[in-house]
């Protein structure tokens, strides 16, 4: 049986090498020794990003990106947006001819603005979207390790690729769809996190369901405009990867990105809450390359906006609530989607 090798040994990185193992896959986890990989290997869990999840036997855990990549029939990158192209242009000699990639990192990376299938091609040229899924959705590595009931979407270009990821990951307590709008699904895991640092505000401000359902609402409008604009479908913002995984991630507290707007809320400084949440929290990296890209587009994002002056100009988040409250009139659904645009699409 040839193994599936997980890129990664953070949360998620970790919960995805327990899911594969217990349906029965040959697992390699890869991931640093400054993360922690010697101390995973020993106690066969990791207790700095996933305590209290055992990993089975049948995953073997190695520092040795060479030992890891080795006849793989399938990879899978869990590492942060930002470390992606990295960590590519690494594995690019190494990467099996025929071997699946499956991308998990959910953002944008900062430099080019690019989602992370373009990220792919750019090193990896254009023959790799043969190959290429990304996995998303709402789905907590605290709870996908814990066998918690979790449905997700696996998009690909290629509609075998996609069939080829559902059929490796399908589980009695993990579901998976298929989808072929690669951008939509990549946007939809990208962008709700903006809107999930800004579901944390609101809590943290200590406003009340109302506040929070018209944020989740508008969010999801917001996060659908911008998606049509680079190249998705209307639908896919409608489904697991757009407001399946927008709920989750602004209500959970398993959500950093939901933790550090809460931080911030409260009055605690930018750095000083990420440094307390003390992981990756890919919605503040998201904010500044959508907040870049709204204005290049032309593409209206008051929420977006809204939060890339709390987190890069000191803006006092209260006072931004109220600059929302008091914008101009507007109809709900304008600017989403015309009939024409429908008609185009179904």
């Amino acid at each position: 049986m040839q193994p599936i090798c997980v890129l990664g040994a953070g949360s998620w990185g970790t919960a995805q090498a327990i899911l594969l193992a217990s349906v029965g896959h040959k697992v390699i986890l890869w991931g640093r020794v400054e993360d922690g990989v010697p101390q995973i290997k020993a106690s066969r869990q990791n207790q700095r990003y996933l305590p209290g999840a055992m990993i089975p036997d049948n995953v073997h855990i190695t520092t040795d990106i060479t030992e890891a990549l080795h006849q793989a029939q399938a990879v899978i990158l869990a590492v942060p947006a930002q470390t992606v192209r990295q960590v590519l242009e690494d594995i690019a000699h190494l990467l099996p001819r025929d071997a699946l990639l499956v991308n998990t990192a959910k953002g944008l990376e900062i430099a080019t603005g690019q989602r992370m299938s373009q990220v792919a091609v750019d090193v990896l040229g254009e023959d790799i979207l043969d190959r290429y899924a990304v996995i998303s959705g709402p789905s907590h590595a605290e709870e996908v390790a814990r066998k918690i009931p979790t449905a997700v979407t696996a998009a690909s270009a290629n509609l075998q690729t996609a069939h080829r990821v559902q059929d490796l990951y399908m589980a009695p307590w993990f579901r998976v769809y298929t989808n072929p709008d690669v951008a939509g699904v990549e946007l939809g895991g990208a962008l709700k996190n903006i809107i999930a640092i800004a579901a944390g505000i609101i809590y943290g401000l200590g406003y009340g369901d109302n506040t929070q359902a018209a944020l989740i609402t508008r969010g999801l409008t917001e996060i659908t405009r911008m998606g049509l604009a680079m190249g998705g479908d209307f639908r896919t913002f409608a489904g697991l990867s757009g407001l399946g995984d927008l709920v989750v991630t602004c209500s959970s507290q398993h959500s950093r990105n939901r933790r550090a707007g809460e931080m911030i809320g409260k009055g605690i400084a930018v750095q000083q809450a990420l440094d307390k949440i003390g992981m990756v929290v890919e919605g503040v990296y998201t904010c500044q390359i959508a907040h870049r890209l709204s204005q290049s587009l032309q593409v209206d994002m008051p929420i977006t906006r809204a939060c890339y002056r709390i987190l890069y100009e000191n803006v006092s988040p209260g006072e931004e609530v109220f600059g929302l409250m008091e914008r101009g009139k507007k109809h709900e659904i304008e600017d989403i989607v015309q009939p024409d645009d429908v008609a185009d699409k179904v």
